[in-house]
């Protein structure tokens, strides 16, 4: 008599096998439960705006779908979005692109993992500063190659040259940059970030850098994007962009990536063979959210320095926690090891104990190759950052 197959016995690829699910995403599911059962939820892990979609670009997709653009497109993206991408790396960055150097993709991750993918041969080394976002080694796992991850602690999660270098070995090809960081929100210092791309094409690398949270950097520092570099810099350098954070278009799934117009058809071969063009509707949005109005991106980041500014001084006064300031992206970081003495003994016990007893969902920094850390999404009202901040202090109070 034949039995049938068990679930777990499903045969799944050995590349499949080893990657780990997105807590980022098991974060925002949980939060999405909770609400469901009618639970009043403080959800801090939500890793996108509160804010609505402009108008503006809502109005260009309405009319796209009057005018009849509901068909494929190019893989590489519609002209009008690979002209306005071009148009604003020249406009903000002095940067010069062609357009057989830039291709729209569904979302800032597919870009890196087209990148990804497209490079790197079995056992080839990909550099991985700590804390990563969660993606970036999982990518590396489905290519085969191995991640090697640079600690950075030390420095207070700022990536330096030297790090870099100490880190490279004959099998390394490449590195993947993050900044301003998911989720430390730290920010590599321009001329850090040139001196790591010189130590990239001295050893015959690649580096990609993803610019998911481009506009969104607090004064002193300032809005840098890699390619403001020189050409000979740029030519070893893929861009991961996305218009998910900086319009509020997360749902809209559309990036794009700039590189080397070798690279871009690589990468051309993998979108094509997989999801194609990314959606017309979606392209023509982006291109409007590039070329039209810019006042949402100054409203938001207003919004979210006011936030910063209430959150950071609000964790720091809980006894145990130490979080350091923050200076792009809309997350805190915070430290809280000095919580750990009594029942929760990891940071993931931390976030289950807040999650379990105080209905308020955060990230394990474990996720982000962080043990001890949590990340706090403050892409929400400040009411809801308040009554978090409460339920935080009950936890970090009970286990000390």
């Amino acid at each position: 008599m034949m039995t049938k197959p068990t679930a777990s016995a499903f045969p799944v690829s050995d590349n499949v096998a080893r990657m780990k699910a997105s807590s980022t995403l098991a974060a925002m599911q949980a939060a999405v439960a909770m609400r469901a059962a009618g639970v009043d939820v403080v959800d801090l892990g939500a890793g996108e705006p509160d804010f609505d979609t402009p108008q503006n670009i809502k109005d260009a997709a309405a009319e796209a779908m009057r005018a009849g653009k509901t068909k494929y497109t190019p893989t590489a993206g519609t002209r009008d979005l690979q002209k306005a991408i071009i148009d604003f790396y020249e406009r903000e960055f002095g940067a010069a692109y062609q357009s057989n150097e830039v291709m729209a993709t569904a979302g800032g991750k597919q870009a890196v993992f087209n990148a990804v993918v497209s490079l790197i041969n079995p056992d080839d080394e990909v550099l991985l500063p700590k804390p990563y976002w969660v993606t970036f080694p999982e990518i590396v796992t489905f290519a085969r190659g191995r991640s090697v991850f640079i600690e950075t602690e030390e420095n207070d999660f700022v990536l330096t040259a030297d790090m870099v270098r100490q880190a490279i070995t004959p099998r390394t090809r490449l590195i993947i940059l993050n900044s301003p960081s998911n989720p430390s929100g730290r920010v590599i210092p321009p001329a850090e970030f040139e001196r790591i791309m010189e130590i990239v094409a001295e050893h015959d690398m690649f580096a990609i850098s993803d610019e998911c949270y481009l506009r969104f950097v607090y004064p002193p520092a300032r809005v840098f994007s890699a390619a403001a570099l020189a050409p000979e810099l740029r030519r070893r350098l893929c861009i991961a962009g996305s218009f998910s954070k900086t319009y509020a278009m997360t749902g809209w799934r559309v990036g794009y990536s700039l590189a080397n117009t070798e690279w871009t058809r690589a990468m051309l071969k993998v979108q094509g063979h997989s999801t194609s063009n990314t959606t017309s509707i979606a392209q023509a949005a982006a291109a409007e959210a590039l070329n039209g109005p810019q006042e949402s991106v100054a409203t938001m980041l207003a919004e979210y320095t006011r936030r910063r500014e209430w959150l950071l001084a609000a964790l720091n006064e809980i006894p145990g926690l130490r979080c350091p300031q923050p200076e792009g992206a809309f997350y805190a970081f915070p430290d809280v090891r000095g919580c750990l003495r009594g029942a929760p003994r990891t940071s993931g016990d931390f976030v289950n104990e807040l999650l379990e007893k105080e209905q308020t969902v955060v990230t394990d920094g474990a996720g982000f190759g962080a043990e001890g850390f949590i990340r706090i999404s403050y892409a929400t009202s400040l009411d809801r950052l308040a009554e978090g901040v409460k339920r935080i202090r009950r936890v970090a109070e009970r286990s000390a």
